[in-house]
């Protein structure tokens, strides 16, 4: 892209797709200008720094998380105007009901995103964390064998969403007679719409799948509760909050939804990303299967350099200053973890993928904070179990020519949003080899 400092003043980054294939001049162009800058177009306040960022991230006294998954583009119930030198946090908890998710943990502040951030975590212990790290070796082998010996196949259809999706139902104890149910009711929404929040260019947001999700485990923890078995459903329905309380079953249900959407977020964009690199970059790949301890750190390096995450927002709660911006109360701020991903300031060379990179494990793309994503933990081992799997059923991977074009002229596409960061389809070419026991 050849954007001139005019072209980047002249289009608006939230209304129009001139940045979706390559948004980064434009959050070089900001941070050349400032960590901190007020946009022209919506008057939004883009952070693109790093320590902003962590600041902003660190410190929800100052900055509400209400609306973070939409700004303002799906309208702003609350009243602010009048009220820019004022602390309004008692003017957004008595708007907040009206306010787009206001059901969903990204969008809650403490207290109560406090109580439902400990009764999430109390469901994803580490033990559980390993029974289904378990399962992913499994499911990964079983996923690969049907598009294998094909030789080629587009990746996020055939491996990366089905996979996201049926650990996530493993780590939650979904049934296994149920688990088809999931996987046409998410996977379909998530090639429609490209996930179940999302806010595009025109403004819009997609409730359906959470709430097919919130009945579904609504149900699953009523029944639990009257005819108790030995599962991990029956663990979620006698969770309870940090001071005894009995959740309701929607509080659990909610719960079990945003891991769903987390981890099924995070991981299909993780995952093609990784793999368009590794197919991008043969080098790397030949690296990777003579020495299977690189791969980590080269996880850590695809969510610091291309993070499934563009940014997040967040609404002042009082007049306050960042990076030496005065910020009026109500105002919006964006703030982008795949800008705060590449300050030179933090990450040396920081458009350099660097497999090597010591520090690459700081990266934001997970977010920070009370809010960083919980999904994070599945992502990071989903991406190491289906490296290596891959690797050992295929003695080579490549980026498919008849799809995506010559090594030359390549052409991708990506989601239309400005929340999240990723591919809309990956095709890859590889080589079958016989299966090797883990």
């Amino acid at each position: 892209m050849n954007d001139t400092p005019h072209a980047f003043e002249e289009h608006d980054f939230f209304r129009s797709d001139r940045f979706v294939n390559d948004p980064y001049p434009y959050f070089d162009y900001l941070r050349d200008q400032s960590p901190v800058v007020r946009e022209p177009h919506q008057g939004i306040i883009m952070v693109t720094g790093y320590d902003e960022a962590l600041e902003v991230y660190n410190d929800p006294a100052r900055f509400s998380s209400c609306m973070s998954t939409t700004g303002p583009f799906a309208g702003c119930p609350i009243p602010f105007e009048g009220h820019e030198n004022e602390d309004v946090s008692e003017l957004i908890e008595a708007y907040r009901d009206q306010t787009p998710f206001s059901d969903q943990l990204p969008t809650m502040d403490p207290p109560v995103h406090t109580m439902h951030r400990s009764l999430l975590m109390s469901l994803i212990t580490p033990k559980r964390l390993r029974e289904n790290e378990e399962f992913m070796w499994k499911l990964a082998d079983e996923q690969i064998d049907t598009f294998l010996a094909r030789g080629e196949c587009e990746f996020m259809d055939a491996f990366a969403q089905p996979f996201a999706v049926l650990v996530v139902s493993d780590l939650l104890g979904v049934p296994p007679e149920d688990r088809v149910e999931f996987r046409k009711h998410l996977i379909r929404v998530e090639q429609e719409s490209g996930g179940a929040v999302v806010g595009g260019t025109d403004g819009g947001v997609h409730h359906s799948p959470l709430q097919w999700l919130y009945d579904t485990f609504s149900a699953y923890i009523a029944d639990r509760r009257t005819n108790p078995k030995e599962d991990i459903l029956t663990g979620l329905a006698k969770a309870t909050f940090p001071g005894g309380e009995v959740p309701e079953p929607i509080d659990v249900a909610r719960i079990a939804a945003n891991l769903f959407a987390a981890g099924q977020e995070t991981t299909v964009r993780l995952l093609s990303y990784a793999f368009q690199v590794i197919g991008e970059r043969p080098d790397l790949q030949q690296r990777l299967r003579e020495d299977r301890s690189l791969i980590p750190n080269f996880v850590e390096e695809c969510l610091r350099i291309e993070g499934p995450v563009k940014g997040d927002f967040r609404l002042a709660k009082k007049p306050t200053t960042l990076g030496g911006v005065d910020i009026a109360a109500g105002s919006f701020l964006y703030i982008s973890n795949s800008a705060a991903n590449r300050d030179s300031r933090k990450f040396e060379n920081p458009g350099e993928f660097d497999m090597a990179r010591k520090n690459a494990r700081l990266h934001v793309a997970f977010g920070a904070g009370r809010h960083a994503c919980p999904g994070a933990p599945l992502a990071r081992a989903e991406a190491v179990v289906s490296l290596n799997r891959m690797f050992d059923r295929t003695s080579d991977i490549r980026i498919s020519e008849k799809v995506h074009g010559p090594r030359d002229a390549r052409r991708y596409s990506y989601l239309p949003t400005f929340i999240l960061r990723g591919l809309t389809h990956i095709n890859l070419e590889f080589d079958p080899v016989e299966a090797v026991a883990r």
